[in-house]
């Protein structure tokens, strides 16, 4: 939810922010209880699912999916990504 200001520059907006957070912790908690190995806590779940909305989105316009609009399908999105987020993590961290 950007708003126009008077130089024609984008900005977010608080209620954007939050949206963000709370769609980023929901996605990053239900990847970690799904992938298991247990979560990163609050702070490390809401980066994970927000850099895990990142991928998803990518990827879904990579395969040309279209989930939906909405908090569901951005909760989806960011639950998609964050997942592959997290077995590539782990797997790496079984690496090394």
């Amino acid at each position: 939810m950007a708003r126009k200001t008077g130089k024609g520059n984008d900005h977010m907006d608080s209620h954007s922010l939050i949206a963000w957070l709370v769609i980023g912790a929901i996605a990053g908690w239900l990847a970690g209880t799904f992938v298991k190995g247990g979560g990163f806590g609050l702070l490390g779940d809401i980066v994970v699912g927000i850099i895990g909305a990142f991928i998803g989105g990518w990827l879904a316009a990579q395969f040309h999916i279209h989930v939906g609009t909405g908090w569901i399908s951005a909760i989806i999105t960011g639950f998609v990504g964050a997942s592959l987020l997290l077995i590539i993590l782990r797997a790496v961290r079984r690496r090394a």
